[in-house]
């Protein structure tokens, strides 16, 4: 077994560092989703800038954070979308974990709650205004009520029949 998972892991790892080195030498902001731009210009400490936005991956958690006007809630609203994630096993009380076998609540509770979370991302990079502010309340809103209602719909809906296993 040794050569063939050494091999098979080396070539993994060539792989990944010639993606890595093209990323890291020939184009390191990558259009800003791993450095950006901000990130070249000298600091000024007498000028602060337009609009400070998280990395692209912290921006639906930062925009929960905007959209609650409070900021000690706000930090208690993020900190609790993060934390959620934690108990997210406990949530789910369907007989079976596979999305294949489960039933329709489950499948379109799914659709929204990425829809919604794919929002609260976009509205954490741009800049607030009342518009943004309201509709990132009401993707936090689904947000939470996504984790908040899973026992609910999912230990109510029927599942389909899962297939014996062949032996």
């Amino acid at each position: 077994m040794h050569p063939y998972y050494t091999v098979k892991d080396l070539f993994g790892f060539s792989v990944f560092f010639v993606f890595f080195f093209i990323v890291i030498f020939f184009m390191p902001e990558f259009y800003g989703f791993f450095l950006e731009a901000p990130n070249f210009t000298p600091a000024d400490q007498l000028a602060t800038p337009e609009h400070i936005a998280p990395v692209w991956y912290m921006t639906p958690y930062y925009a929960i954070l905007r959209a609650i006007p409070n900021k000690l809630a706000g930090v208690i609203a993020m900190g609790a979308s993060i934390a959620i994630l934690f108990v997210l096993p406990w949530l789910d009380r369907s007989p079976v974990k596979s999305i294949r076998y489960k039933g329709i609540f489950s499948k379109i509770a799914l659709v929204i709650f990425v829809i919604s979370f794919f929002i609260l991302g976009y509205l954490g990079m741009e800049p607030p205004s009342e518009a943004r502010t309201l509709l990132a309340q009401i993707c936090s809103l689904i947000y939470f009520l996504f984790f908040l209602l899973m026992p609910i719909y999912s230990s109510l809906e029927k599942t389909k029949q899962v297939p014996e296993r062949v032996k």
